[in-house]
């Protein structure tokens, strides 16, 4: 039973990682969606290279360009494999992607999705530096983003799709355990 679960939780994200692919205005970037080193990457296997942009390890930078991709048209999928990592990127989320509609008084409304994943527990602990969940914390920081916890597999396609129409900038938060 475990098994099947795990499998329509990948076979959810996948599907919803090819309908962001079809949108013309759609980009994938972070680490791994290009090449393979975590579970991001075999979400995006079949997604064409045109569509991604590999990216070092560099959270805050990465955050920054995708929130300058969104306020320039694009829709950009800003990949991050474990949440403890996007900590590093608060400043760009909290300080700037959560207030663009305060700053501009209104004048830009960019779609974003910042993809994220909390690292498993099982069956191999990856440890406290790799498995956090911040949902609830972030949840009470951000005014105006909309977080996504994305527990059950039969809300993620559905989300990803109300994430890429509401035209905001969205948090998605996967589960490594339930790939």
């Amino acid at each position: 039973m475990g098994f099947i679960l795990m499998a329509n939780y990948s076979r959810e994200v996948i599907r919803s990682m090819k309908f962001l692919a079809a949108k013309k205005n759609s980009i994938f970037l972070g680490q791994s969606v290009s090449f393979p080193g975590n579970l991001l990457f075999k979400t995006l296997k079949n997604i064409s290279l045109k569509k991604k942009i590999e990216l070092p390890v560099f959270e805050e930078v990465q955050m920054g360009m995708s929130l300058g991709m969104a306020l320039n048209g694009m829709f950009p999928i800003s990949c991050y494999p474990r949440f403890d990592f996007l900590l590093l990127a608060m400043n760009q989320l909290v300080n700037h992607a959560d207030k663009i509609d305060y700053i501009t008084k209104g004048q830009f409304s960019p779609g974003l999705i910042v993809r994220v994943l909390v690292g498993a527990k099982a069956p191999i602990n990856g440890g406290a530096q790799h498995t956090q969940n911040y949902v609830k914390e972030l949840k009470k920081i951000f005014k105006s983003i909309k977080v996504y916890d994305l527990t059950d597999e039969k809300k993620i396609f559905n989300s990803y799709k109300e994430a890429y129409n509401n035209k905001k900038i969205n948090l998605i938060v996967e589960y490594s355990e339930k790939y």
